[in-house]
């Protein structure tokens, strides 16, 4: 006879028994419950589903179901199996099911336990490395219940953005069991339509797992920030490593040996540091890196968004890249022509070139003091630019790659010339503030074409333009798509892409490519070589990323051999969202299209925004720190690249907080970090001369060197994908596996008692101390200053410099340390505030209106009309500021701080309420406005998701007119015109 298997409609735990049955070949006989039917008469409980074996012998338990099913095709005897399923009923549900509840069931996600969810799946990952299946022997009841548990986690409407980044060799092994029939079979019949959220009503009714002993007062957790990684979010709050880690993989024998080895021998098979000689070239049979970061552009000062979007983020990796051995080539320099360095140079009263002398100096300091060690930082205004440039256009011409048609723009009379975007100012035709620009209206940030401006101006004598037509070039992008798409096709499956990098990059060739114009009609700029076009430059966008190659040939003669070696250069470009389509389909199209054997792009990482605050970086207004003033502060450039690192916008937007500053410099820098090395050498110093002991290693030493070689091993694997965040966890990581080493081993004890403690005692601060000498190394790409000092202090031996995949004993016996000294400052909270009020800047500018145009206003309240702008901007920073409370709370920061933040927000509130005006129905309803806007947000970030993953355009319409309806209701809250709140479109972040 069949066995029965009893469940419900949507009953997660049912995917992973019909999925072993449909791989076993045995046929179900599948019966659908309610909830609250009986099946099992013995039970008190009601639980679904259950497999009834033969009549009266149930398995109630999904897992032993599955293993049972699994059983009958073939005897599976590997202890793995069984060690999985433990893992999966005693470690994973107890967290992922009520995290399941929350999100799908309630809507409202606990990242409390999300946090130990990830602590989980990175465990999961390490095991998995290596393996298709969980078991050797392949595919089991183990992998069936793993991905059962994990679909709606990693697929589907609720997936956690950007967890394949995390966690590759989860991606495989997910890929690989999504793949097989049986279980594409079981999604058809559980969930409906593939619509995840069909789970809801199963979760819902079901009995929850015992929770771990210590999650049982989870609920009673702030929500705290999960890594960059993942969609569910809130700002600014503890990363998952500072929160003690709960369920630690047990170390197997043979991680154990494979440590023990390597802390004995290992260091025979290190390979030697890399030795950096100038000019650096591709070599025969190595890995052969070509680095370049966005060239920042010279008409002004660098903010700290701009460092981490570029150029710090790609000397992090080209320091990795060098301690791994690889052959890589780090360029860099100024973006020096078009229309902005001629505004400026008309603003300050100087030529282009003094303009752009003056600010190449600028940043050259400006980087030199953030330790930005490029191999070689140049400029574009040179003959190779222009003569490598004018190759490529003729190349492109005589491929017939070039066309040429005519554009309207604007004329300045009394100037006799084309005005470009930026010499033109006017009335935004789309908001009416009367300074937007030719290109953009910082009010709205819209992007306009200059001809559309309202009573337009010219910029340098104020005149009134007239539309004319001139003849421009175009890059016939559409005849080179077809090069183009075969790259990307390629280059996206087998190079490192970020999500957004991709994401952007597609949805400029979903619609097909346009021929792009390239050309203007300007002075300063490599000159266009075409008969009848020398009066014109090349535009900016063709020709400031042949840059990169033209500042390679300024540093070698033979730049062909980066730039004409496709096969044998991987090159990576490091750059903000805002530049990507220039870097991922023009650039490629110009080098495919020269069909010279130009090396294209194969690895891009582009960060999001970084912000200011609760704001934006304004150098006009004077808000936010910019490259110039951070030494100003007194803080070591070493604290700024950590911090900058630490909150990278690697998958969202992040912001620079002053606050959230100070707590990670105490915290992670000097409570933990600083403290265990300092106490460490320290120890050492005082009590064995600085000399280090004979390491007799026990079991807990040998364990700790295994959990370091995890830690070290995700380390490489994040910075090889260029996730650049993960990594600085994976070094607090193993320092904080040497802090609890030396607490639970008190060496200070041990050092005063008997012979045998004497001896445990120098063990324990040798070890201790080669940990030291390991995390100055990892460390090197981060804070190279700090990791310098750290290996004066330790004496370190030059050939430690190198990550290898395992920790070896790089400080032997007899090795005499330096003098040690601490590592870093505390920052009090009176220093942060001067911080804050030095960097505040002025509020952002009023809308200017024409003179006797009436601003809009959708009611009045007791006082007069309601400023329906300051309502949103009020609402905005409430939301925001109730952010940093909770943050500040979760981690259990100094009560004068919370309360400090805590009154920021009672005055926010009390604002808002001010300018808002009562309801139709009488007093304004405070609690339903902070209802509706908490929803508002939350529905955006639904909107958000789904744009980003391609959703169908009917499943995003519909969410978004529930987002508008969410809208129109807040705004009947506040006393606002309904139409007005959602007549204005979603504003577009200005560029970086």
């Amino acid at each position: 006879m069949k066995m029965k298997l009893y469940t419900e409609k949507g009953n997660l735990n049912t995917l992973k028994l019909l999925a072993a049955a449909e791989e076993s070949g045995i046929k179900l006989e599948v019966i659908e419950k309610k909830h609250g039917e009986k099946v099992v008469p013995y039970l008190t409980a009601n639980v679904l589903p259950v497999l009834e074996v033969y009549p009266g012998k149930f398995l109630f338990s999904p897992n032993s179901a599955t293993r049972y099913i699994s059983n009958k095709k073939a005897e599976e005897t590997d202890a793995d199996v069984d060690k999985w399923l433990e893992w999966e009923s005693s470690q994973l549900q107890p967290v992922l099911y009520p995290y399941l509840v929350s999100v799908i069931g309630s809507g409202k996600p606990e990242t409390g336990l999300l946090i130990h969810i990830q602590t989980l799946l990175k465990s999961l990952n390490g095991d998995l490395k290596g393996k298709k299946f969980l078991s050797e022997v392949g595919l089991s009841a183990a992998d069936f219940v793993l991905w059962g548990s994990l679909y709606p986690l990693l697929a589907g409407k609720f997936v956690l953005k950007g967890w394949e980044g995390l966690y590759p060799k989860i991606k495989g092994w997910f890929t690989a069991m999504c793949d097989l029939p049986s279980c594409q079979k079981a999604v058809t019949l559980v969930i409906t339509n593939g619509d995840t959220a069909s789970l809801k009503e199963s979760l819902l009714s079901q009995p929850a797992p015992l929770p771990l002993p210590h999650l049982k007062n989870i609920e009673k957790l702030e929500k705290v920030k999960v890594d960059d990684k993942v969609k569910v979010k809130v700002e600014k709050a503890a990363e998952p490593e500072e929160i003690q880690v709960i369920s630690q993989k047990a170390v197997t024998k043979e991680e154990l040996s494979a440590a023990v080895d390597a802390w004995n021998s290992g260091k025979s098979k290190c390979p030697k540091p890399l030795k950096r000689k100038h000019p650096i070239l591709p070599k025969e049979g190595e890995r052969n890196i070509l680095i370049t970061s966005a060239l920042p552009y010279v008409n002004n000062v660098p903010h700290l968004g701009n460092i981490i979007g570029c150029v710090l983020s790609a000397d992090v990796f080209s320091r990795y890249c060098r301690l791994r051995g690889y052959n890589c080539l780090y360029v860099c320099g100024t973006d020096e022509y078009g229309t902005a360095t001629e505004t400026k140079a008309i603003e300050e009263k100087l030529t282009p070139q003094q303009i752009c002398d003056k600010y190449n100096k600028l940043h050259t300091e400006i980087y030199d003091w953030f330790n930005i060690d490029c191999d070689f930082f140049g400029r574009t205004t040179t003959k190779e630019q222009t003569s490598i440039a004018q190759d490529i256009f003729w190349k492109l011409y005589n491929q017939g790659f070039i066309l040429k048609d005519s554009i309207d723009q604007l004329h300045c009379t009394a100037c006799d010339r084309f005005l470009a975007d930026r010499f033109v100012e006017g009335t935004c035709p789309l908001c009416t503030y009367e300074d937007a620009r030719g290109d953009q209206c910082d009010k709205c940030g819209k992007l306009i074409n200059a001809v559309d401006l309202r009573n337009p101006k010219c910029k340098l004598c104020k005149a009134t333009p007239v539309i004319k037509s001139t003849q421009h070039l175009f890059l016939d992008l559409p005849k080179i798509e077809p090069q183009l798409q075969k790259h990307l096709d390629k280059v996206f499956k087998s190079g490192t892409w970020t999500n957004n990098a991709k994401v952007i990059t597609s949805s400029w060739i979903r619609d097909g490519l346009k021929p792009r114009c390239i050309s203007r009609d300007l002075k300063w700029g490599t000159q266009v070589p075409l008969s009848g076009y020398t009066d014109k430059v090349f535009y900016v966008w063709f020709d400031a990323p042949i840059g990169y190659i033209s500042i390679t040939a300024n540093y070698t003669e033979h730049w062909e051999q980066w730039w004409k070696n496709p096969d044998k250069v991987d090159m990576y470009n490091f750059l903000g969202k805002d530049n990507v389509p220039f870097h991922s389909v023009i650039f490629p199209c110009t080098m495919l299209g020269a069909n010279d054997n130009y090396t294209v792009v194969k690895h891009m990482i582009a960060t999001e925004y970084l912000n200011y605050e609760d704001g934006k970086f304004s150098k006009s207004r004077g808000t936010g720190v910019f490259g110039n003033q951070a030494q100003d502060t007194g803080l070591p450039a070493d604290i700024f690249r950590f911090y900058l690192l630490y909150v990278r916008p690697e998958s969202q937007d992040s912001s620079f907080s002053w606050d959230d500053f100070l707590l990670k410099n105490n915290s992670e820098l000097l409570n933990n970090l600083g403290n265990f090395i300092n106490r460490g050498l320290k120890f050492l110093s005082d009590n064995f001369g600085g000399v280090i002991q004979e390491m007799n290693l026990k079991d807990e030493d040998k364990e700790l060197l295994a959990l370091i070689n995890r830690e070290l091993q995700t380390y490489i694997d994040n910075m090889e994908q260029a996730i650049l965040r993960d990594s600085i966890r994976n070094i607090m990581s193993i320092s904080r596996l040497g802090n609890q080493f030396m607490q639970s081993n008190k060496p200070w004890v041990l050092v005063k008692g008997s012979a045998d403690d004497k001896s445990r005692s120098g063990t324990v601060v040798s070890l201790a101390v080669n940990i030291a000498n390991l995390l100055s190394v990892l460390l090197q790409p981060y804070m190279p200053e700090t990791s310098q000092t750290i290996q004066t202090q330790l004496n370190t031996p030059p050939d430690s410099n190198v990550v290898y995949r395992e920790f070896v004993c790089h400080l032997p016996p007899g090795h005499r340390i330096g003098k040690p000294s601490p590592l870093f400052q505390k920052i009090e909270a009176c220093k942060i505030e001067e911080f804050k009020k030095m960097f505040a800047g002025q509020p952002a500018p009023e809308t200017k209106t024409k003179r006797g145009e009436k601003t809009a206003v959708s009611g009045s309240g007791a006082n007069g009309p309601v400023n329906n702008a300051e309502v949103q901007r009020l609402t905005d920073e409430v939301t925001k500021q109730g952010l940093v409370v909770r943050d500040l709370k979760s981690k259990k920061a100094e009560k004068s701080l919370i309360d400090s933040e805590v009154a920021k927000l009672l005055d926010l509130k009390k604002r808002l309420a001010a300018v808002s005006v009562p309801t139709s129905n009488g007093a304004g309803n405070n609690a339903e406005v902070e209802k509706l806007t908490d929803e508002v947000t939350k529905q955006g970030l639904v909107v958000r998701d789904l744009k980003s993953k391609k959703a169908e355009k009917s499943l995003i319409d519909s969410e978004v007119a529930k987002l508008l309806d969410l809208k129109k209701r807040l705004a009947s809250a506040q006393g606002q015109n309904p139409q007005e709140a959602v007549s204005g479109g979603k504003k577009k972040g200005k560029k970086k």
